[in-house]
């Protein structure tokens, strides 16, 4: 066998999902994604430090790179909001084309603490950086803070109604839908703020 196989990390990632999903996280060694991805063990550490990174192939790197870019390139009169949700929106094109293997990733996550661990660690990071970008763009910190949350709650939302089998929306659709019922629960809960005095 060639010591570099071409695709080797998409086919390493593709093995680690589909033995996740039938065995489950615990019951997967390394061993066991190479040799479904047809290649030695050893070829496994030239591209993840260990199994549970196999899920995530250095998204995360890519995705702050990417969040990054978006987020300074935006115009400085680009109101805060609006720079973060275009930002996130964007970010849909690191998704798997096939929303049903999105699915499948994220019933695996969820389905394994370590896993949802490493996914709550992944949104923190997410979180400092977009707060530390609103915060040199003028933001002050604790406005960024809420801004972010907010955000990345819409971010969630989204995509989580993104992977449902029963959507046919895009993920830029269910964005949009997400940060139009936070307006309309926003400006519920401000009315009825108004009407408890």
């Amino acid at each position: 066998m060639p010591r570099w196989e071409p695709d080797a990390q998409l086919r390493l990632e593709t093995a680690a999902l589909e033995l996740f999903a039938e065995r489950g996280y615990d019951g997967t060694t390394v061993a066991d994604i190479a040799e479904r991805a047809g290649l030695m063990k050893r070829s496994f550490f030239r591209y993840f430090p260990d199994k549970r990174e196999a899920l995530f192939g250095g998204g995360t790197e890519r995705l702050v790179a990417h969040l990054r870019q978006e987020v300074e390139e935006a115009p400085a009169d680009t109101p805060p909001w609006r720079v973060l949700i275009a930002a996130l929106t964007s970010s849909g094109r690191f998704f798997p084309a096939d929303r049903a293997v999105a699915h499948r990733r994220q019933s695996v996550i969820a389905a394994n603490p370590e896993l949802r661990e490493r996914e709550v660690l992944k949104m923190a990071t997410l979180h400092d950086l977009l707060t530390s970008l609103l915060v040199k763009r003028g933001i002050p910190e604790r406005q960024a803070v809420y801004l972010v949350r907010l955000a990345q709650t819409v971010y969630e939302q989204a995509f989580a109604r993104w992977i449902d089998p029963g959507t046919d929306r895009t993920f830029e659709g269910c964005m949009v839908d997400a940060a139009a019922e936070l307006d309309r629960a926003l400006a519920r809960g401000m009315v009825g703020a108004r009407g408890g005095g």
